[in-house]
């Protein structure tokens, strides 16, 4: 289909608006679905070629919003270990098959869910210890990998942020900074494998209204929504992203 084409663009448009209220409200977690649901009209590559210009607009204009409220350690460990995934991510792109790690970084977030279901249920008791510097690197590596093939980096950082018992401004905060970094070492490397195209930053242009617009409901929701509520909303998008993963990889 042409990538130009105004079903496109009517498909986009809503894609768009989604993934500026995901990122910039309420943690990135289903930001990736934009690039899947522009994956229906158009190819894969393609439709990763429009959507990270417009994921970087979003983090630089989140930005802003969270200056200097992120929790920098976090942040500096998911994205220094998000490096050699991205690397990896760039490396495997002509031919390997995002599918498996697709279906991993599913049934990882489906399970980090349930364990935090099972844990205020009290069906079991483990210590309160929060997510150590090994999980941070295993989460972070999967982070660069996956949102280089597929834009799909939310998940992993929310299994590893979440469990680092962040307030959620915090938690919105080092998100929002630690996908600023990675989608801009991912930019280089889409530009040299020829990603990016005339029509794909064209497309991008026209789509940018809408990534202002949903990114300013989603810092509009953050501050308007209760810390309750807020992770209550990140955990069903957790569910959400991560069925979608795995129907994905298995479909």
């Amino acid at each position: 289909m042409d990538v130009l084409s105004w079903s496109v663009f009517a498909l986009g448009v809503p894609a768009v608006i989604f993934a500026g209220i995901s990122k910039a409200g309420f943690g990135s977690g289903a930001a990736f679905a934009s690039a899947t649901i522009l994956a229906l009209v158009l190819e894969p590559g393609a439709a990763l070629g429009v959507m990270l210009p417009l994921l970087m607009l979003i983090d630089a204009t989140s930005l802003r919003a969270y200056w200097r409220r992120w929790n920098w350690r976090d942040a500096r460990l998911l994205i220094l270990a998000a490096l050699p995934g991205v690397a990896l991510g760039a490396a495997f792109y002509d031919w390997a098959s995002p599918d498996a790690v697709r279906l991993l970084i599913g049934a990882v977030a489906l399970g980090f869910v349930g364990w935090r279901l099972a844990l205020s249920r009290g069906w079991v008791t483990l210590g309160q210890r929060p997510l150590g510097r090994a999980a941070g690197a295993i989460c972070g590596f999967a982070v660069g990998f996956t949102s280089f093939v597929s834009h799909a980096g939310g998940p992993a950082a929310a299994v590893y942020l979440l469990g680092r018992k962040l307030d959620k401004t915090t938690f919105q905060a080092t998100t929002v900074l630690t996908f600023w970094a990675v989608n801009l070492s991912k930019a280089g490397f889409y530009a040299g494998m020829g990603i990016f195209t005339r029509e794909t930053l064209l497309l991008g242009i026209a789509l940018s209204p809408f990534a202002f617009l949903g990114t300013w409901l989603g810092v509009v929701g953050h501050e308007r929504v209760s810390e309750r509520t807020f992770f209550a909303i990140t955990y069903v998008l957790l569910t959400v992203t991560g069925l979608k993963l795995v129907w994905d990889a298995l479909g």
